[in-house]
């Protein structure tokens, strides 16, 4: 009887922390980062199938990493994504700000890649309220090599770095 009270508590308890660690989650617009690659390579031969291959990784390790959180759910971008795809997200003065309010998210997150060379890079992520404009966290990390492994590993740092701060600012 004693060990049917413990299990029953134990379920009611995980119930209730899995409940408390989700009423926070944030409907996110994610969308696919930029890039801008001012390398002599892109200038000479344009952009790479590499570098591209390596965007789309990241653009799906950026939305797994998010999801994985528990602290965002990403909305469908369809409605928005030809939009979103012909805009200068880091220079449309919040467009995409009024993309992710049309999909009805809480958040819009945006990246940009900036590749200045073969072994010189930076990945930068903006998280923003959808609702007042306020940047919630902003992120940037250099990365060494164009590389499969150093993009994905710099996301890591970059993300890990992000939600350490936020868990930060959070306990203040």
């Amino acid at each position: 009887m004693k060990f049917r009270r413990a299990v029953v508590l134990i379920f009611a308890l995980s119930f209730v922390m899995n409940g408390a660690a989700y009423a926070n989650v944030l409907r996110a617009a994610i969308f696919d980062f930029s890039f801008d690659d001012t390398s002599l390579q892109a200038q000479m031969s344009g952009l790479s199938a590499g570098d591209l291959s390596r965007l789309k990784h990241l653009n799906a390790q950026l939305r797994t990493l998010l999801t994985e959180s528990g602290r965002y759910q990403p909305v469908d971008m369809a409605p928005v994504e030809a939009e979103a795809r012909t805009s200068n997200l880091d220079a449309c003065g919040g467009c995409a700000i009024t993309m992710a309010r049309k999909v009805g998210a809480q958040v819009a997150v945006t990246g940009l890649v900036q590749k200045v060379s073969n072994l010189i890079l930076n990945i930068n992520l903006t998280i923003t309220d959808v609702a007042t404009g306020q940047v919630l966290a902003a992120q940037s990390v250099d990365i060494r090599g164009d590389t499969d492994e150093s993009w994905t590993r710099g996301l890591n740092f970059l993300f890990f770095e992000m939600k350490r701060h936020q868990e930060a600012q959070a306990a203040q």
